[in-house]
C-alpha cells in the first residue's frame, strides 16, 4: 500500500526555518544589547572616574588659589613693613642732614661767595646769595658738584649783575645767584662716598665753564 503525505511540507519547512531565523535575531539582538550595555556602562563608569578625579582637581586649585591669595597678601605686608621700615630708617639716618648740609655749604663755598637765603624742600635746596664774580659762582657750582657725596646736580636758576654799596661813595659790581642743588640721603651719600673717584679727565669734561654771562640788572 502507498501512502502519500498531502499535507504542505514545504510550507512547514519554511515555517521552521523562519522560526530558527527569528529566534536567531532574537538572540543576536539580545547578544548585541547586552555587549551595548556593557561597554555602555563601562564607559560610563570611566567618565565618572574623570569626572571625580577632575572635581579633586578643581578642588585643590581652589585651595591652591586661596593660598596663593594669602600668599599675595604676605608679600603686600611684607613690602609694606619693608616700605616702613626704611622710612623709619631714613628718618633716623637724616636726623642730621642739616647739619652736613652746613658743613658742606662751609667747606664748598669759595671766597668771596655769601649765601643770604637757604630754602630746603624735601631734598630740594635753594640757595640765593651773592659773589664777586661769575668766576666764583663758577667755582662754587664745580665744588657742589664734584667735592662732596651730600650734594649733587646743582642747576643754577638765575644770575643777575647787581650793585653793593661798601661805603658812601665806595660800591662794587657784583653778581647775584640764585642755585638749586640736592641733598643726598645718608645711604646715597655713603654709595656715593664708597664709589670710586672720578678720573681727572672726566672731571675735566663736566666740569662748569669758566665765566657765566650775566643778565640785565633787575629793576
Amino acid at each position: 500500500m502507498i501512502l502519500i503525505n498531502l499535507l504542505p511540507h514545504r510550507e512547514a519547512a519554511r515555517k521552521r526555518k523562519r522560526e530558527a531565523f527569528n529566534l536567531l535575531m532574537g538572540a543576536a539582538a539580545l547578544l548585541g544589547g547586552l555587549v551595548a550595555g556593557t561597554i555602555f556602562l563601562y564607559y560610563q563608569a570611566q567618565l565618572a572616574d574623570q569626572q571625580q578625579k577632575i572635581n579633586v582637581l578643581q578642588a585643590e586649585n581652589k585651595k591652591l588659589d586661596g593660598q596663593i591669595k594669602d600668599i599675595a597678601g604676605l608679600r603686600a605686608e611684607i613690602t609694606a613693613l619693608r616700605a616702613r621700615q626704611q622710612a623709619v630708617e631714613d628718618l633716623q639716618s637724616d636726623r642730621n642732614l642739616p647739619v652736613h648740609l652746613l658743613n658742606e655749604l662751609v667747606k664748598q663755598l669759595p671766597d668771596g661767595v655769601f649765601i643770604r637765603t637757604m630754602r630746603q624742600e624735601n631734598q630740594s635746596v635753594t640757595l640765593q646769595g651773592v659773589a664777586q664774580s661769575n668766576e666764583r659762582i663758577s667755582e662754587l657750582l664745580r665744588n657742589l658738584a664734584n667735592n662732596t657725596p651730600w650734594l649733587s646736580r646743582p642747576d643754577l636758576v638765575e644770575i643777575v649783575s647787581d650793585t653793593v654799596a661798601l661805603g658812601p661813595k665806595d660800591q662794587r659790581r657784583v653778581a647775584k645767584f640764585n642755585i638749586r642743588v640736592r641733598l643726598m640721603r645718608t645711604s646715597e651719600a655713603q654709595k656715593a662716598a664708597s664709589a670710586p673717584l672720578v678720573s681727572a679727565s672726566a672731571a675735566s669734561a663736566v666740569k662748569a665753564p669758566a665765566s657765566l654771562p650775566l643778565a640785565p640788572v633787575k629793576p
